[in-house]
């Protein structure tokens, strides 16, 4: 065995995606003593302003909002202990049908091969044995959470590594809690309508299609300060009206579908690491 330590790399889309639906694990190997590195791909530039103020409307400035979202991700990061941030910096595509998809610099417009390149460069500084990012769909049609997908799977194309890899997803099962809990919390839900609905019932995966569920509940405390972290988007962070104890219950459990494997361990299993260590 080397003596080099493990390393869990996570490649996300935006300020706080690290925290959503990595929080526990990024939290929980950082504890355990493995190398955890966070790839964050834009700038999150269309979140936010202060005040709420929206992208679009007067007294919104991208450029002062990443600058802000940038110091609250060093932030989560420091929650998180996560032992490496790099990001790439390209500029946040916003929304589906936004006009800031097709902005000059966008990730979004940015050639795949022209990001995978640069992520691979990482890649073989930091050689991963796992790497996290999202599906094909950027678990909900985000497209900078798509690109995201695509440029990760492109980089594991041009590297001699084999680590595992992990698509993040969700249990159907846990997405009807969390509907059931915000509406519990006295959320004004509007209901979707029919397309809306069908594709929202598409969001996450059977439970039995689900590869990889890991324990983080000792973890989400820190889980729970990382999105409160980043307090310019908390308008957006729902998770946060929960509290602690609810968050826990609801948020504790990290699930991913495993893509990539040279170690035959046995799925399901309930460690990104099982088999290489």
């Amino acid at each position: 065995m080397s003596d080099r330590p493990l390393v869990l790399m996570a490649v996300h889309a935006h300020p706080d995606d690290e925290a959503t639906s990595t929080g526990g694990v990024l939290a929980r190997y950082a504890a355990e003593g493995i190398r955890t590195v966070l790839v964050t791909c834009t700038d999150g530039g269309c979140g936010d302003g202060p005040g709420g103020v929206k992208p679009g409307e007067p007294g919104h400035d991208p450029a002062a909002v990443a600058e802000m979202r940038r110091a609250e991700l060093a932030t989560s990061c420091e929650v998180l202990k996560i032992s490496d941030l790099e990001t790439l910096d390209y500029a946040d595509s916003g929304m589906v049908g936004w006009p800031s998809n097709d902005a000059p610099g966008s990730f979004w417009r940015t050639p795949v091969e022209e990001g995978a390149a640069r992520l691979a460069e990482l890649m073989r500084h930091y050689r991963p044995d796992v790497v996290v990012t999202y599906d094909e769909n950027g678990f909900y049609g985000h497209p900078d959470h798509i690109q995201a997908h695509r440029i990760t799977m492109a980089a594991l194309e041009r590297i001699e590594l084999t680590p595992k890899v992990y698509w993040t997803t969700a249990p159907r099962s846990m997405m009807q809690r969390f509907g059931e809990t915000l509406r519990e919390l006295g959320e004004d839900m509007p209901e979707p309508d029919p397309e809306e609905a069908a594709a929202l019932a598409e969001i996450g995966l059977p439970d039995d299609e689900i590869t990889t569920w890991v324990d983080t509940v000792a973890f989400s405390g820190q889980k729970f300060d990382a999105l409160a972290a980043h307090a310019s988007q908390g308008e957006n962070i729902f998770f946060l009206k929960m509290g602690k104890e609810r968050f826990a219950e609801l948020m504790g459990m990290e699930t991913f579908v495993r893509v990539k494997d040279t170690t035959g361990a046995a799925v399901p299993e309930n460690d990104l690491f099982a088999g290489l260590r």
